[in-house]
Formats: structure tokens, C-alpha cells, sequence
């Protein structure tokens, strides 16, 4: 019994044959009878335990990479899990900034600012920190800007908000139902600023 010493697996010839699936053999090809079948499929046993080493390897391969793509598909699972928790927040601290006492109706593209009294309550305020007195008693949370789908951007993103925004404008200006170029053919790199 030979042994293979090539592969991580070593293998006999028996465990070759098996593994190697050889073509069955047909001693009747055609109708013509072989006066010796075993003459036709005759193998060597290196190249036996050759093919079934290929086939070992080829498995392995295979399965590196499919667990590398799945490891991909995991990758993207997470990031879409933290962007969709990124959302609920966002949604959240919109929700509880609409719930905010307010004497005045807010404007979409206004900036406003969030200011807390010793009582505990939350309000907004068209006066800045600056624009009030020294001997007012409360405290300021943030300026945040009303978008125009109601959502609440603070005041260090709206420079960014602003740019993502201005890409998706030129992104439909660029794009027409008929014919045109798509969106993945307009730079990203003004988005990523």
C-alpha cells in the first residue's frame, strides 16, 4: 500500500479510489464487447492518490472561501445592524426634542436652542447662549436645526448634513427618468467630507 506524502491529509489507495469517484466502467461501449476491461481503466496508483489529493485540496478551497464571502455577509450584517440603531437613536432624540416646551411655532431650516430651567423642564429658545443675559438661571443643551423632514440636526452637523445633502441634490439633477448617467457615476468624495 503506497502512501501519498503530498496534501494535509495523507491518503492511501483505497481512500484515493474512493475519494477520486473514477468513471464507472463500461465493458460494453457501443455495443462492442472488451475482451479485457480491466486492460481499459488501468491506473497508475500515484496518479490515483494524485487526482483524489486534488480533489482534497480543491474541497478546502472551496470552503475557505465560501466561509470568507460568508464572512463578508457578516461583516455587512453588523454594519447595517449599527447603522439601524444609528436611526432609532437619531429617532429617538428627534421625538424628545419635538417633546421640548416651545412658545413659538418652529421652522423648518431655523436653528434653535435647548435650554433647561432649575425646575427640570426643556425648552427651546430663538435666543443663542450669547444673546442672553449673565443673570438668567439655566442651563443650555445644544442648537439644533429643524430639517424640513422634521428631524433634528445639531449644530457641529449641519456642515456635514449640509454636504450629504448637496450630493444627493446633484445626484437627482444629474439623473433623469429617460436616460442619463447614474448616481455611481457622480463623484463621492465631496460626501465623505
Amino acid at each position: 500500500m503506497k502512501r501519498c506524502a503530498t496534501g494535509m491529509e495523507r491518503l492511501t489507495y483505497e481512500t484515493a479510489v474512493k475519494k477520486a469517484q473514477l468513471v464507472e466502467r463500461n465493458p460494453h461501449p457501443n455495443g462492442v464487447n472488451i475482451l479485457d476491461p480491466l486492460r481499459v481503466s488501468m491506473h497508475n496508483e500515484e496518479d490515483i492518490i494524485s487526482l483524489a489529493t486534488q480533489i482534497q485540496n480543491a474541497d478546502k478551497q472551496l470552503k475557505s472561501g465560501t466561509c470568507q464571502k460568508l464572512c463578508v455577509i457578516l461583516d455587512q450584517i453588523k454594519m447595517l445592524q449599527a447603522q439601524a440603531m444609528e436611526i432609532l437613536k437619531e429617532s429617538e432624540e428627534s421625538q424628545l426634542l419635538h417633546n421640548a416646551a416651545c412658545n413659538f411655532t418652529k421652522k423648518p431650516g431655523q436653528i434653535y436652542h435647548l435650554y433647561q430651567r432649575p425646575s427640570g423642564q426643556n425648552y427651546f429658545s430663538m435666543l443663542s447662549p450669547e444673546e442672553w443675559s449673565s443673570g438668567i438661571d439655566q442651563k443650555y443643551l445644544g442648537s439644533y436645526r429643524l430639517e424640513f423632514d422634521l428631524s433634528w440636526t445639531p449644530l457641529n452637523k449641519i456642515k456635514e448634513r449640509d454636504e450629504k445633502m448637496n450630493w444627493a441634490e446633484k445626484c437627482l439633477a444629474t439623473t433623469s427618468l429617460a436616460a442619463g448617467p447614474t448616481p455611481m457615476a457622480i463623484d463621492f468624495g465631496s460626501a465623505d467630507n
